[in-house]
């Protein structure tokens, strides 16, 4: 079984009931000019993650793991966004430089092309920012025991999904340099509180050191 160092501790997972979770890679998000850097956001705090995350799921595949993406965003009528959100967000559905903003279907809305899925590979659209609300994320995980996480943003929907993964019993590792806030402060703390008190969310580590566990199973 694969060992990864990890904080708090090491982190055993079993290939066969582990999935690695892509979390909303969107052009939306990443893309210099979109709708994140027109929050006045630095998208190379997230693009950042681009590299390493890419040869993640090159290993990944390699190796047989089960790869999930998600993507947040609604339909174009917004009638799966709650009134809340979209108070607070007035800027969704609205035209972007990537088409309408966090709408399904659209430039903005999709995967950035250095991430692509692969066919076979599922998507998960969700409506909010935890990957199991409103989704069928739960019956894909079927048989699945342990999740590597990875993406955007890491106090937001990075935190929310590990936390809703938390409560249903998967154990989670969340790779640091795959994972990016637009705030080096969230990065650091949001870290910081996956590990805390024994692991109280899950475990923390690097991706090269589950590189190197992912290359030495026998395929």
């Amino acid at each position: 079984m694969p060992t990864v160092a990890a904080d708090p501790g090491p982190f055993s997972f079993d290939l066969s009931s582990t999935a690695l979770i892509v979390i909303d890679m969107q052009r939306d998000f990443l893309l210099p000019g979109g709708f994140g850097e027109s929050l006045g956001n630095d998208v190379k705090q997230l693009r950042r993650t681009i590299e390493p995350l890419a040869a993640l799921l090159a290993a990944g595949r390699a190796a047989g793991l089960k790869v999930i993406h998600t993507r947040e965003g609604h339909l174009p009528d917004l009638s799966d966004c709650p009134p809340a959100k979209l108070k607070r967000g007035s800027m969704i559905g609205q035209e972007g430089r990537f088409g309408k903003i966090l709408i399904r279907g659209e430039y903005g809305h999709d995967i950035i092309d250095e991430l692509a899925p692969l066919d076979g590979e599922d998507v998960v659209d969700k409506p909010g920012k935890g990957a199991f609300y409103g989704t069928d994320l739960s019956k894909i995980l079927e048989g699945c025991t342990s999740l590597i996480v990875t993406g955007v943003t890491t106090e937001v929907c990075v935190h929310t999904t590990v936390r809703e993964a938390n409560d249903r019993g998967y154990e989670c590792l969340v790779l640091a340099d795959c994972v990016g806030s637009y705030f080096p402060e969230f990065q650091r703390v949001g870290l910081q509180m996956i590990a805390a008190q024994g692991g109280i969310f899950g475990w923390v580590a690097d991706s090269p050191a589950v590189i190197a566990a992912l290359e030495g199973v026998d395929k």
